[in-house]
Protein backbone atom coordinates (compact mmCIF):
# COMPACT_ATOMS: atom_id res chain seq x y z
CA UNK A 1 0.00 0.00 0.00
CA UNK A 2 1.09 3.03 -0.90
CA UNK A 3 -1.13 5.12 1.01
CA UNK A 4 -3.43 5.13 3.64
CA UNK A 5 -6.24 6.76 1.92
CA UNK A 6 -7.46 4.54 -1.29
CA UNK A 7 -10.71 6.31 -1.32
CA UNK A 8 -11.94 2.86 -2.35
CA UNK A 9 -14.64 3.80 0.49
CA UNK A 10 -15.63 7.23 -0.20
CA UNK A 11 -18.87 5.69 -0.83
CA UNK A 12 -19.56 3.03 2.57
CA UNK A 13 -17.86 0.33 1.37
CA UNK A 14 -14.91 -1.65 2.56
CA UNK A 15 -12.84 -4.97 1.51
CA UNK A 16 -11.97 -7.82 3.73
CA UNK A 17 -9.16 -9.53 3.03
CA UNK A 18 -10.03 -12.08 0.47
CA UNK A 19 -11.28 -8.98 -1.50
CA UNK A 20 -14.69 -9.19 -0.91
CA UNK A 21 -17.01 -5.97 -1.07
CA UNK A 22 -18.87 -5.15 2.53
CA UNK A 23 -20.87 -2.18 3.83
CA UNK A 24 -18.92 -0.53 6.43
CA UNK A 25 -21.65 -0.95 8.65
CA UNK A 26 -21.87 -4.42 8.49
CA UNK A 27 -21.80 -6.51 11.27
CA UNK A 28 -18.20 -7.96 10.24
CA UNK A 29 -17.25 -4.27 10.08
CA UNK A 30 -18.58 -3.63 13.98
CA UNK A 31 -16.87 -6.45 15.34
CA UNK A 32 -13.59 -5.73 13.68
CA UNK A 33 -14.23 -2.45 14.69
CA UNK A 34 -14.63 -3.06 18.19
CA UNK A 35 -11.26 -5.58 17.99
CA UNK A 36 -9.72 -2.32 17.39
CA UNK A 37 -11.44 0.06 20.09
CA UNK A 38 -10.30 -2.83 22.28
CA UNK A 39 -6.53 -3.28 21.26
CA UNK A 40 -6.63 0.55 21.42
CA UNK A 41 -7.96 0.41 24.88
CA UNK A 42 -4.95 -1.87 25.75
CA UNK A 43 -2.37 0.41 23.98
CA UNK A 44 -3.94 2.89 26.73
CA UNK A 45 -3.40 0.38 29.51
CA UNK A 46 0.49 -0.26 28.36
CA UNK A 47 1.48 3.40 28.35
CA UNK A 48 -0.08 4.16 31.48
CA UNK A 49 1.56 0.90 33.24
CA UNK A 50 3.88 1.51 36.18
CA UNK A 51 7.47 -0.15 36.66
CA UNK A 52 5.63 -2.06 39.58
CA UNK A 53 3.57 -3.73 36.75
CA UNK A 54 6.02 -3.17 33.96
CA UNK A 55 5.61 -7.59 33.48
CA UNK A 56 2.60 -7.27 32.50
CA UNK A 57 3.23 -5.30 29.26
CA UNK A 58 4.77 -8.16 27.16
CA UNK A 59 1.26 -9.99 28.37
CA UNK A 60 -1.01 -7.36 27.04
CA UNK A 61 1.28 -5.73 24.14
CA UNK A 62 0.74 -10.15 23.04
CA UNK A 63 -2.82 -9.17 23.46
CA UNK A 64 -2.66 -6.89 21.17
CA UNK A 65 -1.12 -8.93 18.54
CA UNK A 66 -3.61 -12.14 18.89
CA UNK A 67 -6.47 -9.21 18.75
CA UNK A 68 -4.74 -8.37 15.15
CA UNK A 69 -4.93 -12.11 14.69
CA UNK A 70 -8.46 -12.36 15.23
CA UNK A 71 -9.34 -9.52 13.16
CA UNK A 72 -7.66 -10.89 10.28
CA UNK A 73 -9.52 -14.32 10.69
CA UNK A 74 -12.99 -12.36 10.88
CA UNK A 75 -12.23 -10.61 7.46
CA UNK A 76 -11.22 -13.58 6.14
CA UNK A 77 -7.49 -12.82 5.17
CA UNK A 78 -6.32 -16.25 3.53
CA UNK A 79 -4.08 -18.10 5.48
CA UNK A 80 -5.07 -16.83 9.05
CA UNK A 81 -5.72 -19.23 11.83
CA UNK A 82 -5.49 -18.53 15.48
CA UNK A 83 -3.61 -20.86 17.48
CA UNK A 84 -5.10 -22.35 20.71
CA UNK A 85 -1.94 -21.47 22.14
CA UNK A 86 -3.02 -17.88 22.34
CA UNK A 87 -5.73 -19.47 24.66
CA UNK A 88 -3.66 -21.37 26.91
CA UNK A 89 -1.28 -18.95 27.41
CA UNK A 90 -4.27 -16.34 28.34
CA UNK A 91 -5.31 -18.74 31.09
CA UNK A 92 -1.92 -19.35 32.38
CA UNK A 93 -1.46 -15.67 32.88
CA UNK A 94 -4.88 -15.81 34.41
CA UNK A 95 -3.77 -18.75 36.80
CA UNK A 96 -0.76 -16.44 37.76
CA UNK A 97 -2.32 -13.11 38.82
CA UNK A 98 -5.10 -15.30 40.49
CA UNK A 99 -1.80 -17.16 42.81
CA UNK A 100 -0.11 -13.67 43.48
CA UNK A 101 -3.46 -12.45 44.77
CA UNK A 102 -3.78 -15.77 46.54
CA UNK A 103 -7.81 -15.07 48.30
CA UNK A 104 -6.99 -11.49 48.41
CA UNK A 105 -9.30 -10.53 45.50
CA UNK A 106 -13.10 -10.21 45.27
CA UNK A 107 -15.20 -13.05 43.72
CA UNK A 108 -17.85 -10.29 43.73
CA UNK A 109 -19.46 -7.97 41.80
CA UNK A 110 -17.94 -4.62 42.72
CA UNK A 111 -17.69 -1.28 41.46
CA UNK A 112 -16.04 -0.61 37.81
CA UNK A 113 -13.04 1.34 38.54
CA UNK A 114 -10.46 2.18 41.12
CA UNK A 115 -7.12 3.60 40.52
CA UNK A 116 -6.87 5.09 36.80
CA UNK A 117 -5.24 2.18 35.75
CA UNK A 118 -7.77 0.10 36.88
CA UNK A 119 -10.49 2.28 35.33
CA UNK A 120 -8.83 1.67 32.38
CA UNK A 121 -8.90 -2.07 32.47
CA UNK A 122 -12.45 -1.71 33.40
CA UNK A 123 -13.31 -0.21 29.96
CA UNK A 124 -11.20 -2.97 28.19
CA UNK A 125 -13.33 -5.12 29.40
CA UNK A 126 -16.48 -3.99 29.12
CA UNK A 127 -15.51 -3.47 25.34
CA UNK A 128 -14.22 -7.02 24.89
CA UNK A 129 -17.22 -8.15 26.75
CA UNK A 130 -19.26 -6.19 23.69
CA UNK A 131 -16.96 -7.85 21.34
CA UNK A 132 -17.83 -11.01 22.22
CA UNK A 133 -21.66 -10.22 21.80
CA UNK A 134 -21.07 -9.32 18.32
CA UNK A 135 -18.83 -11.88 17.52
CA UNK A 136 -21.48 -14.60 18.42
CA UNK A 137 -24.19 -12.58 16.67
CA UNK A 138 -21.65 -12.22 13.27
CA UNK A 139 -21.39 -16.20 13.89
CA UNK A 140 -25.27 -16.67 14.39
CA UNK A 141 -25.86 -14.51 11.04
CA UNK A 142 -22.85 -15.08 8.70
CA UNK A 143 -22.26 -17.79 5.67
CA UNK A 144 -19.17 -18.72 8.35
CA UNK A 145 -18.75 -19.98 11.53
CA UNK A 146 -16.69 -18.39 13.91
CA UNK A 147 -14.39 -20.58 15.53
CA UNK A 148 -15.16 -21.39 18.87
CA UNK A 149 -11.48 -21.06 19.67
CA UNK A 150 -12.08 -17.39 19.42
CA UNK A 151 -15.28 -17.33 21.52
CA UNK A 152 -13.35 -18.87 24.29
CA UNK A 153 -10.60 -16.38 23.78
CA UNK A 154 -12.59 -13.57 24.09
CA UNK A 155 -14.19 -14.49 27.47
CA UNK A 156 -11.12 -15.96 28.73
CA UNK A 157 -9.63 -12.08 27.84
CA UNK A 158 -12.83 -10.49 29.73
CA UNK A 159 -11.62 -12.70 32.74
CA UNK A 160 -7.66 -11.68 32.19
CA UNK A 161 -8.54 -7.78 32.15
CA UNK A 162 -10.96 -7.94 35.40
CA UNK A 163 -8.24 -9.94 37.28
CA UNK A 164 -5.82 -7.69 35.79
CA UNK A 165 -7.68 -4.71 37.43
CA UNK A 166 -8.70 -6.47 41.04
CA UNK A 167 -5.09 -7.00 41.28
CA UNK A 168 -3.63 -3.77 40.13
CA UNK A 169 -6.48 -2.29 42.93
CA UNK A 170 -4.80 -4.83 45.98
CA UNK A 171 -1.39 -3.67 44.74
CA UNK A 172 -1.76 0.00 44.83
CA UNK A 173 -3.73 -0.52 48.10
CA UNK A 174 -6.90 0.71 46.74
CA UNK A 175 -10.40 -0.48 48.53
CA UNK A 176 -12.42 -1.87 46.93
CA UNK A 177 -16.58 -1.61 46.82
CA UNK A 178 -18.71 -4.58 46.57
CA UNK A 179 -22.08 -3.76 44.66
CA UNK A 180 -24.85 -4.83 46.70
CA UNK A 181 -28.56 -4.99 45.05
CA UNK A 182 -31.16 -2.94 47.79
CA UNK A 183 -32.87 -5.15 50.20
Amino acid sequence: MNSISTKTGDCGQTSLANGERVAKDSLVMEVVGTLDELSSWVGLVIAHLEDNFSSQEDILSQIQQDLYQLSAVIVQAPQVKFKKLALDQLEEHSAVLEKEMAGSWQGKFLHPGGTKLAAQLDVARTICRRCERLMFKHSDSGPKKVPALIMQYLNRLSDYLYLLRCYINLYQKHSEKQLTPDK
